[in-house]
C-alpha cells in the first residue's frame, strides 16, 4: 500500500511570520517573566510577560504614547524614545514585584545598539536584572539624541528647507531638534523622580 507525501501545516503565526516558536520555547524554558520590545515606525511598546498554562499574564507595561504625560513632546519611535519607554516599564515591572527578566526581541534582527536594545538599556537602567552584553546596548549620546541634534544642526546650515521638511513635527511641538538632549533629560528627570529613584 502506497503512502503519499507527509505534509504538516506549520502554526499560523509562524506561517505569518509573526513568531518564532523555536526562540520562544528557549525564553519560556528559562522560567523567568520575558522583557517583551516592539518596535513600530510610530511607536514602541513593552511588556512584562509571565508564561502560565492558561497564556501569558502582562505584569507591567509602557507605551510611547505614555510619555506625554512626562511631558514628552517629540517623536515617539526614536531612540531616546525607546529608552524612555523601556525605563518607565522597568520601574513599573520593580514595582510590580519583579527582579529578574529575560529579553525577547521577537522577530526583530538582532542590530547591535538600536531602539530595541535601548528599551533593554533604560529596563536596566531601572534596576531590572536581564541578561545580557555590553557591546549590544548603545551608548550615551545615542540614548540621549545627540546623534539626531548634530544631524539637524548640519542639515538646518545646508539645507534649510530641508530641515524644515526632515523636523517638521519637532517644530511644530516648540521643541527644536538642536535641543533634543535637553528636552530628553528632563523628561527621563520626570520619570525618575515620580518613581521615586
Amino acid at each position: 500500500m502506497k503512502v503519499g507525501p507527509r505534509y504538516r501545516v506549520e502554526f499560523r503565526r509562524k506561517r505569518e511570520g509573526r513568531t518564532d516558536y523555536r526562540r520562544r520555547l528557549n525564553l519560556l524554558r528559562s522560567r523567568k517573566p520575558r522583557l517583551v520590545a516592539r518596535v513600530s515606525l510610530k511607536h514602541v511598546h513593552v511588556q512584562v510577560v509571565q508564561a502560565t498554562p492558561s497564556g501569558d499574564v502582562v505584569l507591567a507595561s509602557a507605551h510611547s504614547k505614555q510619555l506625554g504625560k512626562f511631558g514628552w513632546k517629540t517623536p515617539t519611535s526614536n531612540v531616546p524614545a525607546s529608552y524612555l519607554v523601556g525605563l518607565l516599564c522597568g520601574y513599573r515591572a520593580i514595582k510590580a514585584g519583579v527582579k529578574e527578566t529575560v529579553f525577547d526581541v521577537g522577530m526583530h534582527d538582532v542590530v547591535p545598539q538600536s531602539k530595541v536594545f535601548a528599551v533593554l538599556k533604560g529596563a536596566l537602567d531601572a534596576g531590572l536584572s536581564v541578561p545580557h552584553g555590553e557591546k549590544i546596548l548603545p551608548q550615551e549620546e545615542r540614548i540621549v539624541g545627540e546623534h539626531i541634534s548634530k544631524y539637524a544642526e548640519k542639515l538646518k546650515k545646508d539645507d534649510p528647507e530641508g530641515y524644515r521638511a526632515r523636523f517638521s513635527r519637532y517644530l511644530a511641538e516648540g521643541v527644536p531638534p538642536e535641543q533634543l538632549p535637553a528636552h530628553f533629560n528632563e523628561v527621563r528627570r520626570a520619570i525618575i523622580t515620580q518613581f521615586g529613584g
